[in-house]
Parts: C-alpha cells; sequence; structure tokens
C-alpha cells in the first residue's frame, strides 16, 4: 500500500476496529511498519473525549493510506456507523486516500459479504458499498466459506462479487478491479 500512495515516505494509518482495538494487533503494525519508509500511525475507536483530541476527518483525511484490520466485521461496520466514521471513510476514498486491508479490512470495502461475526455459521453482512456486489475473504482457508458464499449469491440473497483465498487480493482502480495479487502459490481470486 505504500508504494501505492505514490509518496516518497507516505503516512499510514491503521485502523483496527475489527479486531476491537487489540494491543497485539496495534504493536504487529507497528513491527511490520518498522522495516519500511513510512509514517506509521494508528487510530483506535475505543477512546474516550478526553484523551482524544483530534476528529476523525483531522486524523484519516491527513493520512495517505488506511490499513483496516481483520476480526469482527460485523461490529466493525455498527461501531464505524455509529461514530460517523463510515462517513469520514467515504470522504477519504473520494479524496483518493489508499484503502485497504484483509479480512475484515478487505470485506468493509464491498456492498456486502459473508461474515463469521455471528454465532452458530456465516451469514451475510452490509459494508461500506464503495465498492460493487460482494466479497468473501479466506475462500480456501474456512470449509463453510465457499459453499455459504455459493448458496447465498445462488439464492439471490448475496450480490455476485470477488472471493479471495488466504494469501491473495484484488487491486481496484476506482470500482474495477486493476489485478490480482497473491503471495503464496496456488493462492487465487474468483
Amino acid at each position: 500500500m505504500a508504494a501505492l500512495t505514490g509518496k516518497e515516505r507516505p503516512r499510514l494509518c491503521y485502523l483496527p476496529t475489527a479486531a476491537a482495538d487489540r494491543p497485539s494487533s496495534i504493536e504487529n503494525w507497528y513491527t511490520y511498519c518498522s522495516v519500511l519508509d513510512v509514517e506509521a500511525f494508528h487510530q483506535e475507536v475505543f477512546i474516550s473525549s478526553y484523551r482524544m483530541e483530534q476528529s476523525w476527518e483531522d486524523v484519516f483525511l491527513s493520512m495517505d493510506g488506511i490499513v483496516v484490520s481483520g476480526g469482527n466485521t460485523l461490529n466493525q461496520q455498527a461501531i464505524w456507523r455509529a461514530q460517523g466514521i463510515d462517513e469520514v471513510l467515504r470522504e477519504a476514498w473520494n479524496r483518493g486516500i489508499i484503502l485497504g486491508g484483509a479480512s475484515a479490512g478487505s470485506l468493509c470495502w464491498f456492498e456486502e459479504g459473508t461474515t463469521d461475526s455471528r454465532p452458530q455459521r456465516l451469514s451475510k453482512v452490509e459494508c461500506l458499498g464503495f465498492l460493487p456486489g460482494s466479497h468473501s475473504p479466506h475462500y480456501d482457508a474456512e470449509e463453510e466459506r465457499r459453499p455459504t458464499y455459493h448458496r447465498l449469491i445462488g439464492s439471490g440473497e448475496l450480490k455476485p462479487g470477488w472471493a479471495c483465498d488466504n494469501d491473495a487480493g484484488i487491486y481496484f482502480e476506482g470500482t474495477e478491479p486493476a489485478r490480482f495479487v497473491s503471495t503464496r502459490d496456488g493462492a487465487g481470486v474468483y
């Protein structure tokens, strides 16, 4: 993502809402960024007004890229809507700030998709809708992902869309897929 910004030393913000702002997730972010030529930031959403001196707009719209964590997509979306972060992310999108992530961090940008955020079984989750259609992460890694995604699309409950194996992803320019990426042989996009 750093290279996609076109900046020499891009400002990248990690948004770990789906991971419940877990400290280990935030620590891992800084470890990963320590070998890159980036200015790394993170933004927790479980905050106190007394400790947060900037608005969501101040934080997110000052970044060159925003990386969203994996975790519970349903809770992520509910919190973002309650806090107005969804609207700020829409503005970031409109301004051309690079947006991305894995798992919940990739699912969140689509209209809808499959989630394991509810008890007992995979289900549909409605997301931000920046990208058209549906999405299913973990297509090869979780036994029920592929059949559930096919069933929900076949029944009309989900719109057709994109599925990604673990270690594979889609790079979009606007709302059009521009290329597929993979860090593991055999990991694909469907």
